[in-house]
């Protein structure tokens, strides 16, 4: 059936109090009153906003109704009402504040709080609304050390929490979070119980934190696999060698081969993020070359440019470079 936005017809937040909804029903009832409105459709209109008073001036139907506004049976402008959920609403009375009865409002009103309610017992006696509570999502930022060897995090976060007269307010809470080894973007960590409080006797919904982990200042990330650029020296380069490389796990040698360049890629197994199966750690050669700044130190460049038949632009067809 159509799902019907009380919020929405009379114009007001989800939050806001019973006196702004009162007061924004009168006046949109007395502009759309048929008596009175000279628009089209304005008896339409008079019926809409009296069906959504209805359902939000009385504390435990907008209770009821904000948590069926949240639930996953809402499907876009669709609702499908939830198994074994009820509603406890006396109506010996006859009738409404408004004047109207349950008939006069629509199929939702009545599934939801009328006679005809295909999940409850709307006579009095029937058992109390009740209804499991909101989850609710929020992000993690956790550095690079944390995703890779886990641990704990005292967080602050502010979680909905339904007030007695169904408002929905926003407190903050303390949580002590445990980060698991090798979490990855995008990943959710769920604190069972610790999202919005359920309705009568259903039970809280759940906090899920999406993970993000926040830039390093030498490491990169590629899903489970760390990256590095590291400098070597030429000879380090060209004459091969072992040289000492940082990773997550602390520092190890490195095997640098001999004739390596700028952007000579090399892994080392299993220096990633933990999974399974494990990341590894993709260090990226960046040669750099030191600025003579003796007399002794030019003579070897010198040296080098005699003693090598090189030339690094042979691929763009320059020429050497000239004797300075």
């Amino acid at each position: 059936m159509e799902f019907k936005d009380y919020y929405k017809t009379l114009g007001v937040d989800e939050d806001a109090d019973a006196d702004e909804i009162k007061r924004t029903y009168r006046r949109l009832a007395r502009k759309y009153h048929p008596d009175v409105s000279r628009e089209s459709d304005a008896e339409v209109h008079f019926k809409e906003v009296n069906e959504a008073y209805e359902a939000l001036k009385d504390p435990d139907k907008r209770q009821a109704y904000d948590e069926i506004r949240r639930s996953p049976f809402r499907h876009g402008g669709q609702f499908e009402p939830p198994p074994g959920w009820q509603f406890k609403a006396d109506l010996a009375d006859g009738g409404f504040a408004s004047g109207a009865d349950a008939g006069a409002f629509s199929d939702f009103f009545r599934t939801l709080f009328g006679d005809e309610m295909p999940f409850g017992d709307a006579r009095p006696g029937g058992r109390p609304f009740s209804g499991r509570g909101q989850d609710v999502a929020d992000r993690l930022d956790v550095t690079l050390e944390e995703a890779c060897n886990g641990g704990h995090r005292r967080v602050q976060l502010a979680v909905p929490q339904r007030q007695a007269d169904g408002r929905i307010t926003r407190q903050s809470r303390v949580l002590d979070v445990r980060i698991p080894p090798g979490v990855t973007n995008g990943r959710r960590i769920r604190l069972r119980g610790q999202g919005g409080t359920g309705v009568g006797d259903g039970p809280a919904g759940d906090l899920l934190l999406e993970i993000r982990i926040a830039q390093h200042s030498i490491y990169g990330l590629d899903g489970r696999d760390v990256t590095l650029s590291l400098p070597v020296a030429p000879w380090e380069a060209a004459l091969g060698g072992t040289v000492k490389t940082p990773t997550l796990k602390g520092e190890v040698d490195l095997r640098v081969p001999a004739g390596s360049g700028t952007g000579t890629k090399l892994r080392l197994r299993g220096r990633g993020l933990p999974g399974d199966p494990p990341g590894d750690q993709i260090v990226i050669l960046q040669v750099e070359t030191p600025a003579p700044t003796t007399e002794e130190q030019k003579e070897l460049y010198r040296r080098m440019a005699s003693s090598f038949n090189f030339n690094p632009r042979r691929k763009l067809g320059g020429g050497t470079a000239q004797d300075g």
